[in-house]
């Protein structure tokens, strides 16, 4: 069972950067794609980015293109989210996804994701 865990959630200011990031023991990580993901009270969850399995193709949400990238570092298994320019309407639970399936056209797609983190906060507020 792959179980992706997310960490560096937290509180900061409008303007404010933060780095989370993925992690999952599984010896095959490097053949994974992974996805961000995000939900604020009340709405529904919804894409950031996502990367490939070989950090190739990037997709981002149109809300955070310019503002967040994502990268993957297969040695260390590890995957990460680095948020700049961070805005209140950033404010939500913050999911790490990996899948197998999802190409270029599919990083956005949920249903494409087989494991999901627990999430990790992000609260952007002054």
């Amino acid at each position: 069972q792959v179980q992706p865990v997310e960490s560096g959630g937290g509180l900061v200011q409008p303007g404010d950067s933060l780095r989370l990031s993925c992690g999952a023991s599984e010896r095959t990580f490097m053949r994974y794609a992974m996805a961000w993901f995000r939900q604020a009270p009340g709405k529904e969850r919804e894409f950031v980015a996502g990367i490939d399995w070989s950090g190739g193709i990037k997709d981002y949400g149109d809300s955070v293109k310019g503002r967040f990238t994502v990268s993957k570092d297969n040695a260390n298994k590890l995957g990460t989210l680095q948020m700049n320019s961070l805005k209140v309407a950033d404010t939500a639970v913050y999911y790490c996804a990996l899948g197998l399936k999802p190409g270029r056209q599919e990083l956005k797609l949920m249903e494409y994701y087989d494991y999901w983190g627990h999430g990790t906060q992000v609260t952007v507020s002054s």
